[in-house]
């Protein structure tokens, strides 16, 4: 899972902006940007306007209109339609079928996701064992993937496999969001709740009620959130991507004790 999250409070500022009333002016916007999110166990509150700078590479509206939009989706429940041009063009069908298997979760989220993971990155080791694409524990992955490619194989570092095993990760999570919510146990909506679950565990977000005061659950709920948006294309440009590497020897992300020279680079056994 991801490591790097905001401030205690969850404060992100992006650039300096002047009075709300110059927001609207292209030439401010092109040039300032400002996010303030505030998490709270009890979930997300926004304040005052929620712009993103990837608005500006889109073209073509007004970008006040956009920025709007942007608000809207940030705050939604992440169920848009996926802008093809925004995901490796090999990972398409994975992605949408992934985000098919349950009404909760959406294609959007799990391509969010990956990038909020691994980047995109099939063959990612972290050193508390998360691995490929959707940096699933092992143990997740041993009981939720399977061969979804036909290659007589199963394996983390399969993307197909692994997007497959998220999807269907993300879908039960919602469902024990859902009774923990329905049951008072929790307070949050169903996406904020399962994205701090497949993030942290589904026992940390009982224990907080919602979604737990850390940094680290904090800093992915929001940081999913400020992706929504690029991933249904609005004010993104279409992205390049390199072709996704095939399953090699796992890129493996080194702890801060140790230098990028003596990180291990063995491949660990694939799950069977």
């Amino acid at each position: 899972m991801s490591s790097d999250g905001p401030g205690s409070t969850a404060k992100i500022a992006m650039g300096t902006a002047g009075a709300l009333g110059c927001l609207t002016s292209p030439v401010v916007l092109l040039g300032t940007v400002v996010v303030v999110i505030v998490i709270g166990g009890l979930g997300v509150i926004l304040a005052p306007l929620i712009l993103l700078v990837q608005l500006f590479g889109g073209g073509g509206s007004d970008p006040a209109i956009e920025a709007e939009k942007v608000m809207e989706v940030f705050q939604g429940d992440g169920k848009g339609e996926l802008d093809p041009a925004q995901v490796p063009s090999d990972l398409l069908e994975p992605i949408k079928a992934a985000g098919a298997l349950c009404e909760a979760i959406g294609p959007v989220v799990i391509a969010a996701q990956l990038e909020r993971e691994s980047d995109f990155d099939p063959n990612l080791v972290r050193p508390d064992g998360a691995q490929g694409i959707s940096q699933l524990p092992p143990a997740v992955f041993t009981e939720l993937g399977t061969d979804e490619n036909d290659n007589g194989k199963v394996s983390a570092f399969d993307a197909d496999d692994s997007i497959m095993a998220q999807g269907r990760h993300m879908c039960a999570l919602a469902g024990e969001v859902r009774i923990l919510i329905d049951n008072g146990q929790a307070i949050g909506t169903v996406l904020d709740l399962t994205l701090a679950a497949y993030d942290a565990d589904i026992d940390a977000v009982r224990q907080a009620g919602g979604i737990p005061t850390t940094n680290q659950s904090q800093g992915y709920v929001v940081g999913i959130r400020a992706l929504l948006a690029k991933y249904e294309g609005i004010g993104a440009p279409p992205t390049s991507f390199a072709p996704t590497p095939t399953p090699t020897s796992p890129t493996t992300v080194p702890t801060p004790s140790e230098s990028p020279s003596e990180s291990p680079n063995e491949s660990p056994s694939a799950s069977p």
